[in-house]
């Protein structure tokens, strides 16, 4: 069982930057690749980021390509997501996940979940 834990979130003016980090419990941190994910309010859970397990694939949600940068450090147990250029639209709850499986776009490929950190862009 992978135990995933989020932080980082806040409250940030538009044009602003936040890096969030999801920390792991399993020793084997580095067999999985990890995502994020967000959900706004009323809106339903959507795809921002994954990584791979080396680090070497990435992908990105076209909304966020350019802004945001997921990165991982596997001797941290860790992956983060750096967020530039935040706007009011960035405004959710950020969840990280992991797979044993390939770097993935859809939920139903993850197979554990954080609690999720709040981000809020003001305008």
């Amino acid at each position: 069982q992978v135990q995933l834990v989020e932080s980082g979130g806040g409250l940030v003016q538009a044009g602003g930057s936040l890096t969030l980090s999801c920390a792991a419990s399993e020793r084997t941190f580095s067999r999985y690749a990890m995502g994020w994910f967000r959900q706004a309010p009323g809106k339903e859970r959507e795809f921002v980021a994954a990584i791979s397990w080396s680090g070497g694939g990435r992908a990105y949600e076209d909304a966020v390509k350019g802004r945001f940068t997921i990165s991982r450090d596997n001797a941290k147990k860790t992956v983060y997501l750096q967020m530039n250029s935040l706007k009011p639209e960035d405004t959710a709850v950020y969840y990280c996940a992991a797979t044993q499986g390939a770097v993935a776009r859809e939920l139903y490929g993850y197979d554990y979940w954080g609690q999720g950190t709040q981000v809020t862009v003001s305008s």
